[in-house]
């Protein structure tokens, strides 16, 4: 699935691109954790609600779609003849059969249901949970009808930095051009650039189960250009110190805690000593005045589901489904297990990779 994903990554970029118009970008001035060249495409302001947009409005004027939202797929039902029968249900509707040739499971994983999590993903269960209610993990409930093969299913994107309590995303764009993370005592507690799935964990287990990001003007005017940062600035989340005697009285920290965390951080960024945690600091240190932004860590969105095959056919005993895909959350991610192996991008290729495989597909095969 990974090299057929990777193969078809260029073709769907200049569909979504070219044919579609999306308007996508190379993100050139920083690079996110685990990446070694330019490789990440996004919208302008950076923001998936903008992306999302721009795909409902080109499915919404092709007329050969017909888009029915809110809509909810209860069960599917492959018989002989290669037909499919789904039931589905509209909000206070009756459960109505639809006969189909081939159908895409694309319901997400599974974040939104708690016991799924507390069963599969015990270390991130009692986090913030900053995802769709629709993660119900549907797709995993029918497929277990079918006999569907499932795979990673310790697998998930968390995020160490959702501001609290007003929960928008701290772009981890910060971190990678300077930031740090400090606990409530003023300490830095870990490798922040490791990446920020991998980062809410720890978080977590500080006290309060709290950090706060610490930034300069500097970096704060390189975060503008995220839609969540221009949010999480009208709601009042970053919060302005002249001084470190201020910053520390904002975090509730000792004021010698936190001059000895900054100062750590300018020894680091000169290249006078090396890191205890490994992370590598580059660029200009941190200056007053600085920007703080109280955080916890957050479960986004699972990575484990339906096994598939590359073509996004749901897998049974190895052997495909006839008719039957999984796309996104729905279908086994690309990122292995826990945590650690997400790298920004991973979902979105989950999701729009394998439903564009299936698509090709389904109309290469007459369907």
């Amino acid at each position: 699935v990974t090299g057929a994903l990777t193969s078809i990554a260029p073709e769907l970029v200049s569909w979504m691109a070219e044919d579609i118009g999306v308007p996508l970008g190379l993100v050139t001035e920083f690079r996110y954790p685990g990446h070694s060249v330019d490789r990440c495409l996004a919208v302008p302001d950076r923001s998936g609600r903008t992306l999302h947009r721009y795909l409902r409005e080109a499915a919404a004027e092709n007329s050969r779609i017909t888009l029915v939202n809110p809509m909810r797929l209860t069960s599917i039902l492959p018989d002989v003849s290669s037909q499919i029968q789904c039931q589905v249900q509209a909000p206070d509707s009756e459960i109505e059969t639809v006969t189909v040739r081939s159908v895409v499971l694309a319901t997400n994983g599974f974040a939104a249901r708690k016991e799924m999590v507390s069963r599969y993903l015990p270390e991130i269960a009692s986090a913030l949970y900053h995802g769709g209610d629709g993660s119900t993990g549907d797709a995993l409930v029918i497929g277990d009808t079918l006999g569907a093969d499932i795979a990673f299913m310790d697998s998930y994107q968390g995020h160490g930095s959702v501001a609290t309590p007003h929960g928008v995303i701290m772009t981890w764009a910060a971190v990678m051009q300077g930031a740090v993370l400090l606990n409530i005592n003023g300490d830095r507690f870990g490798n922040e650039a490791s990446g920020y799935s991998e980062y809410a964990v720890p978080v977590l287990k500080q006290p309060g189960g709290i950090a706060w990001v610490v930034l300069d003007a500097r970096i704060d005017e390189s975060c503008r250009v995220f839609k969540d940062y221009q949010d999480l600035l009208e709601a009042g989340g970053v919060r302005w110190s002249d001084d470190v005697e201020k910053l520390a009285s904002t975090i509730g920290a000792r004021v010698e805690a936190v001059q000895r965390s900054l100062e750590e951080v300018r020894i680091l960024t000169e290249g006078e000593a090396v890191d205890r945690f490994g992370r590598v600091f580059t660029g200009p240190g941190l200056r007053p005045p600085y920007g703080a932004v109280k955080v916890t860590g957050a479960l986004f969105h699972t990575q484990g589901g339906l096994r598939v095959d590359g073509n996004a056919r749901v897998l049974s005993g190895g052997v495909p489904i006839q008719g039957v895909y999984a796309a996104g959350g729905a279908a086994a991610g690309i990122s292995g297990h826990g945590a650690s192996g997400y790298l920004a991008g991973n979902g979105l290729l989950s999701a729009l990779g394998l439903g564009y495989l299936a698509g090709r597909n389904v109309i290469g095969s007459d369907v």
